[in-house]
């Protein structure tokens, strides 16, 4: 299940779904709206104010004469300008960079909310590229239309006003003809270069895709000698970028040029109407200047506006990307107004539990079994029989399709999953760490813990000796996933920060299974040391880590065949028994080959 493709949403749709994130700072949004006004205004006054000093200064120079009140209120109407400007920068900051997080955090949290089903088959490169721009827009959106489009279109209004109301319709006419004119080429061609630009945003996402894949499996690539074949693909995903941006740059070259020549044409026509009427004596020079400055003024925003129009529009595209994570359903839920789960003995049940993917490939049928609080039941069986599927529904990354899981009598689909993961620890048959200290792998399992207790657990689990033979101790880091450490180091690792968690219910999912038979029996001893007195669930590959379990169930094709303990599983000379006889065998070391003759 990949990401949803994105919802087509206006600007005042997505503006309506930030809007719960920016309300708590409506002080702030209009306190800063103040500020805009105010320095709109003050830029709008300059020109005024320039009108009459050069028509003060249209007699003979003296030093006397000179007009000191329209020069300090150009000064002071130049600074206020910058200066309010400033200050709404200042004021709205906060909001801008709390509501980008707010956002961000809330599809991060979505995205661990969804069920594994979405994130088996996510290419991780690709989503946090989608987030990573998406958090970018976020402020951009916020800051372009409230702060940049809306002032713009306010200062249009009130030039035009004065435009009207000082001088002839044709001023009006002129103004208005040159602002339809704009605004209808600068929307049109947008719309017709957008598809350049999701394109680019397209190719840049499968880029990244690709290239984090690809470093996340470097080994595989250097086993198969596959470098080049790495470089083909990630060459072919560069090139559609590569293509896209192009386009997207060749057609934002024609719309700049299409807006230059509009607002020159506007600002001709408007030039040779106030140099008429100077020429008539209806206008003063002053007048000339007010209206050559206005319109110099307007073609800044003007130009500025069209800019900001495919940005917001760009913007969109990279939200709304955002918000199709979001859009993505939850398949596990909570109940609404979920207890959290109660654990006395943590007495665990699975009461004929059905499963299923997908209702053409059934996986589970009629899974029953009980662990009475403190025993160890372990489950068996060949690959594909659905064990480790067991582990996954009782973590709830699924719902069971039917039949129930109970821990303590309580349904688990009636708890609160944060109450009922809290009450489980498991050790994985592939421990994947952090990319961070071992210190902070092994305090994953409660991080609230002290580091006295972290090292308590590190000693349990015996990795305390080689942790502080290490140059850096604890502060040593991992590597990606891990990979700085052995096999049994990792597993180690795992032991201890499943102890450091102090679970009620215990999972080993095929612990021991990648480990060699040395390490396996090693790691298999302290695996029933923490087991003890705890409710456990074993899933097994080798049958000889499993022979001490107080019940024994075998799993073949989503099905229990069998049931018993070790002995009497023997005894029937059915399935495990055979399992067994196979293992055995292949464990036995082959009989050396006569000498020849």
């Amino acid at each position: 299940m990949s990401p949803a493709p994105p919802q087509e949403r206006s600007l005042f749709a997505m503006l309506r779904l930030m809007l719960p994130h920016i309300w708590p700072y409506r002080g702030r949004v209009a306190f800063a709206i103040g500020c805009l006004i105010a320095a709109k205004l003050a830029t709008i006054a300059v020109p005024l104010t320039l009108k009459d000093l050069i028509d003060a200064l249209d007699v003979k120079p003296s030093l006397l004469l000179l007009p000191l009140v329209p020069l300090v209120a150009y000064g002071a109407l130049r600074l206020a300008s910058s200066l309010f400007q400033e200050l709404r920068q200042i004021v709205f900051a906060r909001v801008m960079a709390r509501t980008s997080r707010k956002i961000t955090l809330a599809v991060f949290r979505h995205l661990h909310g969804l069920s594994l089903r979405f994130h088996l088959d996510r290419k991780t490169g690709g989503v946090a590229r989608d987030v990573e721009r998406g958090m970018t827009a976020v402020s951009d959106l916020l800051d372009w239309t409230l702060y940049t489009i809306l002032p713009t279109l306010f200062e249009i209004a009130v030039v035009a006003i004065i435009l009207v109301t000082r001088y002839d319709a044709s001023f009006a006419v002129i103004t208005l003809g040159t602002l339809v004119a704009y605004i209808a080429f600068t929307f049109s061609v947008t719309e017709w270069r957008l598809r350049y630009y999701r394109a680019a945003n397209e190719a840049d996402t499968e880029a990244n895709a690709r290239n984090v894949d690809s470093l996340l499996n470097y080994e595989t690539v250097k086993y198969f000698n596959n470098e080049e074949h790495e470089q083909r693909r990630f060459d072919s995903a560069l090139t559609k970028l590569e293509n896209a941006t192009v386009k997207s740059l060749k057609t934002l070259a024609v719309l700049n040029i299409g807006q230059a020549g509009i607002v020159a044409i506007g600002l001709t026509l408007l030039l040779w109407r106030a140099a008429v009427g100077v020429a008539e004596g209806r206008m003063a020079i002053g007048d000339l200047v007010l209206v050559n400055a206005f319109l110099i003024q307007l073609s800044i925003p003007l130009s500025y506006l069209g800019m900001v129009y495919r940005e917001v529009k760009q913007a969109l595209t990279n939200i709304q990307r955002m918000f199709a994570l979001l859009d993505e359903p939850q398949e596990v839920r909570d109940a609404p107004d979920a207890p959290p789960l109660a654990v006395t003995g943590a007495e665990l049940s699975f009461e004929h539990v059905d499963f299923h993917y997908d209702p053409a490939r059934p996986i589970l049928h009629d899974v029953d079994f009980r662990i009475p609080p403190g025993k160890t039941l372990a489950v068996v069986g060949t690959t594909g029989a659905g064990k480790s599927t067991l582990a996954r529904l009782l973590y709830r990354f699924y719902d069971v399709s039917g039949g129930a899981i109970r821990i303590d009598g309580q349904d688990i689909r009636q708890v609160s999953q944060d109450s009922l993961r809290t009450a489980i620890g498991i050790v994985p048959q592939d421990t994947v760490l952090f990319n961070d200290t071992i210190y902070y792998n092994i305090a994953y399992g409660r991080p609230e813990a002290t580091r006295e207790e972290v090292i308590a657990a590190a000693r349990s689990a015996h990795i305390h000796d080689f942790i502080v033979s290490l140059p850096q101790g604890y502060d040593a880091t991992v590597g990606e996933r891990g990979l700085k450490l052995s096999g049994g180091e990792k597993q180690r690792v795992a032991i201890a920060r499943t102890l450091l968690k102090n679970p009620a219910l215990l999972v080993f999912d095929e612990a021991t299974s990648a480990l060699d038979t040395r390490t396996e029996k090693i790691i298999q001893a302290e695996l029933a040391e923490i087991a003890r007195d705890r409710t456990t669930l074993v899933i097994a590959h080798r049958l000889s880590t499993i022979v001490d379990a107080d019940e024994i169930v075998v799993l073949d094709q989503g099905r229990i065949v069998e049931r018993g303990d070790h002995a009497s599983l023997l005894a029937a000379h059915g399935r495990y028994a055979a399992l067994w006889t196979m293992q055995q065998r292949e464990a036995r070391p082959a009989a050396p080959e006569p000498a020849p003759a």
